[in-house]
This record gives C-alpha cells, structure tokens and sequence, in this order.
C-alpha cells in the first residue's frame, strides 16, 4: 500500500523526470534546429572543403572562418547523423543562420555550388593552364601536366601541336574540386558538342578538318580584334591556301620566336627556322597559335568570299585593315602604314 509519503516521493520523481526530459527535449532542439551560422551577418560565405578532408579538419575550418559559432554543437549533431565518416569535398555557399541540422544535411548530400569557368585571350599552354584553373582546387601545373602528355592527349585524339583546338573559349559550369582528367573529359564533351554535324559539313567543304579549321581561326584572331572584320580576313586566307600561296601571316613569327612583346615584325623575323613561319613554308602551321574564340571559328565557316589576297592595317591605328587583290596596292598601302609606325616610334 502507497502511503502518503510515498506519494509525494514519487510526485516529485515524476515532476522531475518531467523536468528532465523537457530540458533535454529543449536541449536537443536547440541544438538541432537553432542558428549557428554566420549569426551575425546577412551575407553567405563559401565553403570549401578539401579533397580528403577529414572531419575534423571541416570542423577547424568552419571554426576558423567564423562560420559556425557553436563547434560542439555542430559536432554532437554531425555524430548524430553520421556525417562525421561521410565527408564529402567541395564547395558550399552557407547561408546566415542555418541550424545544424541545415548545415549537416548540405555538407552530407554533396550539393556543392558550381564555379562559372570562363577562359578567353589565351596564346599558350601555360596560359591555359593558369586560366582554367584559377577559380578550381587543383594546381595549374596538374592541369599543365595532361596537356604536355603527348601519351594522354592521344586519346583525345589530338597531337601535341593540336590539342589547344579541343579547348572552346566560353563559360562552363564545374564543380570546385573537379579533377584534372575529369576536366579533360568535360572538354572533350564541349568539344564535340560544338562541332556539330552542320559546322563539320562546312569544314569539309573547305577540305578542312576541325583541327585546320581551329588552326586557321588562330591566326585570324591574331590578326584583326575586330570580330566583324574576321570573315573578310579569313576570306583572304582561304584564297591564298587555295592558291598555294604563303599565308605571310605575322602572328605566326611572333608565336615562332615567343615573343608576344613584338609590336612590328622586321625581315629579320622572317629569318626564323619554324613549322610556325608562314613566311617560308605554304600551308597551314601544325597547330593553333592561340585559342580562337567561337567568333573566330565561326569565322572561317562563314568565311567570306572575295577575291583579295592581302590586307594590311590602317595607317589611323583603328584596328581595321585595307584589303588588296594585287601586290602593287598592298604595297601603297604597306608603305602608309609603315610611316604612321616610323611616326609614333614604334620600331619594334
């Protein structure tokens, strides 16, 4: 028989065990659902999390950036959900005043934010290199690395002197910790996206393939700036290839010597023993002298149909050219231009 007594006992005992259990319901809300991001800013931060990162170095990084304010917390609920032995790399945009669970749940699903890749006015590999993976984790110099790998780009199928022309200048979305092979890969698959079956009928019909074409493009980019004017002078290259007439293109000295500093070629440029010199040898060069834009590929598809073989800058430094259909012309015209280069001292 309970006595009196011992119904107080047990009233107390159940008030507390009540009290108990409410403190520890409030305790476990509180530390699953209230904020502990960034709790005193409006702004999302980014978040990057290495390639085999551990926990606890996702947990030094969110502490030492001042993500998250309360690291025990965010530990004991990572346990909980068993995010502790599932990190996943990548990059993360945090929002203010996430609870942990949010947080939790985002780094555990690996919905990383894509990084908008952009890469155009590249010359080299080198440059390339440094470009494509300015905004990513891994090194430029892994990425330069797969481009010199005369082995690894044949499957690609493209040469060493070749493989620039697989890269399409444009904005692509990739994930920050994306790696050097599957960024090749991605490429790869833009490329061939790009050379679609109607802008390979049109380089066939010029007994081009899409290499040549990209080759051609290059050289054409380097000569004019101005993307309306680039048909016109692609026009010109197709006559003179047609022709078996050097292309005499400039820009292919400057790529020959390495010297991107050159303002005005001279004779003595023209002396260099290159693939490159379009001075001494017809033909196209083995490869693109730079990455040519989808304007300058686009360019040589539509080419535009004349009958000039030359062009040479305008004297006003505009950028645009004059176009001849004979020597004697281009040479007047050479010959304007050299004196308004002699007058701004430029003489090199």
């Amino acid at each position: 028989m309970i006595t009196k007594k011992n119904q107080k006992y047990y009233m107390i005992g159940m008030v507390a065990i009540s009290v108990m259990i409410s403190s520890f319901a409030f305790y476990f809300y509180q530390v699953f659902f209230s904020p502990n991001t960034l709790t005193e800013s409006q702004q999302p931060v980014s978040l990057k999390i290495p390639s085999n990162a551990n926990f606890k170095q996702v947990s030094d990084i969110l502490t030492e950036n001042k993500i998250i304010t309360d690291v025990i917390s965010f530990s004991f609920v990572s346990k909980i959900m068993k995010y502790q032995d599932n990190v996943k790399p990548g990059l993360y945009t945090i929002q203010p005043k996430m609870s942990n669970k949010d947080l939790v749940s985002l780094l555990r699903s690996g919905k990383q934010t894509p990084v908008q890749l952009t890469f155009n006015n590249i010359r080299t590999k080198e440059d390339l290199a440094e470009k494509i993976t300015n905004k990513l984790e891994m090194k430029d110099e892994q990425f330069l690395r797969l481009l010199k790998d005369s082995l690894y780009i044949r499957k690609f199928e493209f040469e060493e002197e070749t493989i620039m022309s697989m890269f399409i200048p444009n904005t692509y979305e990739v994930y920050w910790n994306t790696s050097p092979e599957q960024l090749f890969d991605r490429m790869y698959r833009e490329y061939n996206n790009f050379w679609n079956d109607e802008r390979k009928e049109k380089a066939r019909v010029l007994g081009m393939t899409p290499e040549e074409v990209s080759t051609l493009a290059s050289i054409v980019q380097a000569e004019t700036a101005k993307r309306d004017e680039r048909p016109k002078v692609a026009g010109v290259y197709i006559n003179r290839l047609e022709r078996n007439i050097p292309l005499q293109a400039d820009p292919t000295l400057v790529f020959a010597l390495g010297d991107f500093t050159i303002k005005r070629v001279l004779n003595v440029h023209k002396e260099i023993e290159s693939p490159y010199n379009t001075y001494k040898y017809a033909g196209l060069p083995p490869g693109p002298i730079n990455l040519p834009e989808i304007s300058s590929l686009d360019a040589v598809l539509n080419y535009q149909d004349h009958n000039y073989l030359y062009f040479c800058a305008k004297e006003d430094f505009s950028g645009y050219h004059v176009f001849s259909t004979n020597l004697r012309d281009h040479l007047n015209q050479a010959r304007k231009y050299q004196n308004a280069l002699n007058a701004a001292k430029i003489y090199q």
